[in-house]
């Protein structure tokens, strides 16, 4: 763990910003199940802060999300000593997926404040146009799912309680915290599956419009059967983990 004076504060900062922006996530979903074409991906929650609250926000999530990333880089290298070999590895492992997932916000919020269109479509086609570019959207896809799976592992084992401490804190917090996590990651795992899935459509019929992120994901979920209720309860799990991490970015170990 890094050790210098304001650390603690940034990265609770970082972590309350890494709530915010999946709560505004679960709002959007919410929108596109009941027929709002608003982008409902990381970016489109980032854009929706910038025209709310202006620019500074977005600057903001980027120093927070950037520090959680270079954070996590620090326990992939040297952290999590004390844990037994193979639980250290799996571990660090973990701090390697966090290491992408706040680098991802931290890039798409750099990205949006500075004014940046998205780039995901047109690099998705380029890869595409190529002769082995097909072989690297569905390596991408599954590694997705991979990610996706472990998610779901690590919110049905309650494995992120090994990074709280919740000190005096009363045992209804505890539990709800808990409770939040456990539907949260579910939730967001979910959503990067069908973002994988996505990615491995797109390659197969060569479509690179579907490999956009999660917007067109949860628009094809949405008009599915039963889509329309599943999308909410989607949106729910996603807010869940909003409000799950909130509660993080308060009992976090730093």
């Amino acid at each position: 763990m890094p050790d210098f004076k304001g650390f603690t504060l940034i990265a609770r900062i970082g972590l309350t910003c890494y709530a915010i922006v999946h709560l505004v996530v679960a709002w959007l979903a919410a929108q596109v199940a009941l027929g709002d074409n608003e982008k409902a991906d990381k970016a489109g929650a980032l854009q929706l802060v910038a025209e709310g609250t202006g620019v500074w926000l977005l600057w903001l999530v980027t120093a927070g999300t950037t520090v959680l990333a270079l954070w996590q880089v620090t326990e992939v290298l040297t952290g999590h000593r004390h844990a037994p070999p193979r639980r250290r590895l799996l571990r660090r492992v973990t701090s390697g997926i966090e290491v992408v997932l706040y680098g991802l916000v931290a890039y798409s919020a750099g990205k949006t404040a500075l004014g940046a269109p998205s780039q995901g479509k047109s690099l998705v086609a380029g890869l595409l146009a190529q002769p082995w570019g097909a072989v690297v959207v569905i390596a991408a896809g599954i590694a997705v799912i991979g990610v996706a799976a472990f998610l779901v592992h690590r919110g049905i084992r309650k494995t992120f309680l090994r990074e709280l401490e919740f000190g005096e804190a009363p045992r209804t917090v505890r539990r709800s915290t808990e409770r939040l996590g456990q539907i949260g990651w579910c939730a967001v795992a979910v959503a990067y599956a069908a973002v994988g899935v996505m990615f491995v459509l797109a390659a197969v019929n060569y479509d690179p419009a579907k490999a956009a992120g999660l917007d067109p994901a949860l628009k094809t979920l949405a008009v599915q059967p039963y889509g329309q209720p599943l999308l909410l309860v989607l949106a729910a799990g996603i807010a869940a983990f909003g409000v799950f991490a909130l509660f993080d970015a308060r009992f976090r170990k730093i």
